[in-house]
């Protein structure tokens, strides 16, 4: 027998949000942190490195190397986009933005499969609100289109998506195929090609991009599903065990391909979090990184906890559930962690139908006081690095990035005011409308999340991209070199040998005795190796070159008599 559904709704309730308002907020998320700033420290510069030296030649497609050193985040298919994209882009296109270009296209395809994945999770009867007696109750597919713009809204809600959506490194990729596999299993029952397609691209791309093994987890997950709970409205080719053949045959498909590539590998590490320090770390990367998807969440699963084997709870809570123990297992756990942000999204639409109006209210309010803080403290800095008035807080910046100058440039200024007054008067339409639709607690929250990434991103960028690009130090660098010539370098990380590849566009080599090369730059923390591993005698040092924000990235320049 059934269990009964604790989603009340009425079909006032799930009237469209505006297409107008949804495209602004995936438009003011989407662009800001791919046009207009460097690449960043550490991750991001390493891995256009990488895609670097294949659009160069100088790297071998199967095996990407930077200066003989192997990627540490083991992948191919991310490399290869953004080598691609390099290599076709018109010359007039910076190489670093053109490598982000395929990267705009996965968060956009996160986005859009999200929503599409909750739609048709959505729509399966078990999913449906209770019939009313006298009838009024939400229509299926107004239903299960108020549930996907739940999803989409509660994503770019997560406070953990920002920034690592944004970088040009092998954790979006894995993110964009794992939301596309979600959407090919929660779409599967309903239809047939673009679903099929949709998990092809999606477990090859995890295989190909380092997560092999979580691609084979989500598809016995999904193929379980398949069988146990295919939905009784679906196409019957793909219900039951034919459903469960294509994603065991797709799953298949993209583990032979992984093996034949020498991607399927163990590493994850156990013992990673033996500490009790380290497990308080996790927990409370747990609790801002999902922010707000998680509380929600968890309410979807207590409150449609009698429904937890059918498919529109348990496939987004399978996939978040997957994410979340590579995350704790794993030795970059954020990145792993952004994998969950999806299903977890998913699961927090589920509990909008649920949803109490005072629970609603308690949402706006919090949202609004703190985005609405977050924003004025965003300005108020701003203004006091452009007018020094009040002094506090642009000390407190020149302290944390000495050396830092401020700039004005008129259209981030322009966009952040647009952006600010937008959300004036998005929170005017929030408090004075009178319709509740079921989507409407999570308006507030993905505005707010838009608006503090777009404020960040144009009128912080300056002080960011000092802070956390290598160009200041690689510009000091050039200056005082002053006869070209090829450089050694010793001892540097790959963030630091791509950052003098990039912004320097120097000749390196890796270190030799007797050295080629009239220059030498080394890290600092090996000064006392350099004059023990090279004849002291043959270099002379020229100068120390300090990074600004971080001592720990100051580069000695010599240079050999």
């Amino acid at each position: 027998m059934n269990q009964p559904t604790p989603a009340i709704v009425a079909q006032s309730a799930v009237h469209r949000l505006p297409r107008l308002m949804l495209l602004l907020f995936c438009a003011a998320y989407v662009l800001p942190g791919f046009i207009g700033r460097e690449p960043w420290k550490n991750a991001d510069i390493m891995a256009l490195g990488y895609m670097l030296e294949l659009a160069h030649g100088r790297a071998e497609w199967l095996a990407p190397e930077l200066l003989g050193q192997p990627p540490e985040f083991d992948a191919l298919l991310p490399y290869w986009m953004g080598a691609w994209a390099v290599r076709l882009a018109p010359a007039w296109i910076a190489p670093d933005f053109a490598a982000r270009i395929p990267f705009i296209a996965l968060l956009v395809l996160t986005l859009l499969a999200t929503w599409y994945g909750a739609y048709y999770l959505a729509r399966t009867p078990r999913a449906q609100p209770v019939p009313f007696a006298f009838g009024g109750e939400a229509l299926p597919t107004d239903y299960a289109r108020a549930i996907a713009d739940g999803a989409l809204l509660a994503l770019i809600a997560c406070l953990g998506l920002a920034q690592l959506s944004h970088e040009t490194t092998p954790a979006l990729a894995q993110l964009g195929f794992t939301a596309l596999t979600f959407y090919g299993m929660a779409a599967l029952p309903y239809r047939l090609a673009v679903p099929i397609a949709s998990m092809a691209v999606g477990m090859v791309g995890l295989g190909l991009s380092g997560a092999p093994a979580m691609a084979a987890l989500f598809a016995v997950g999904g193929a379980i599903l398949h069988m146990t709970d295919p939905p009784d409205d679906g196409v019957s080719d793909a219900r039951g065990s034919r459903g469960t053949a294509i994603v065991v045959a797709l799953s298949l498909l993209a583990a032979v391909v992984a093996l034949s590539l020498g991607m399927w590998e163990w590493r994850l590490t156990p013992t990673a979090f033996d500490s009790p320090r380290e497990w308080r770390s996790v927990a409370r990367l747990l609790v801002w990184f999902t922010w707000p998807a998680w509380p929600l969440a968890l309410w979807t699963v207590w409150r449609w906890r009698r429904q937890l084997g059918h498919r529109h709870v348990a496939l987004p809570l399978w996939f978040a559930m997957v994410s979340l123990a590579t995350a704790i297992l794993s030795p970059n756990s954020d990145r792993a962690l952004l994998l969950s942000l999806p299903p977890l999204a998913a699961l927090a639409a589920f509990a909008l139908p649920t949803f109490q109006r005072s629970a609603s209210a308690l949402i706006d309010w919090f949202t609004l006081l703190f985005f609405s803080g977050c924003a004025l403290v965003i300005w108020v800095i701003w203004i006091s690095l452009q007018t020094g008035v009040p002094a506090k807080p642009a000390a407190n910046v020149f302290k944390l990035a000495p050396g830092f100058t401020p700039s004005f440039a008129l259209v981030p200024f322009i966009a952040a005011l647009v952006a600010t007054l937008a959300w004036i008067a998005l929170v005017r339409w929030r408090t004075k409308r009178s319709r509740h639709a079921i989507w409407k607690s999570m308006v507030l929250p993905a505005a707010g999340a838009a608006l503090g990434w777009l404020l960040i991103m144009t009128l912080w960028l300056p002080a960011l991209d000092y802070a956390r690009s290598y160009a200041p130090v690689v510009n000091v660098l050039k200056q005082r070199m002053d006869a070209p010539g090829c450089v050694e370098v010793f001892g540097l990380t790959r963030a630091q040998i791509a950052a003098l590849r990039f912004h320097g566009d120097m000749d390196l080599r890796m270190a030799t005795a007797p050295s080629t090369c009239p220059w030498l730059v080394a890290a600092e923390d090996l000064q006392g190796s350099v004059s023990m591993a090279f004849n002291a005698r043959q270099w002379s040092l020229v100068a120390k070159i300090p990074r600004p924000t971080d001592k720990r990235d100051n580069l000695l320049l010599y240079r050999k008599h």
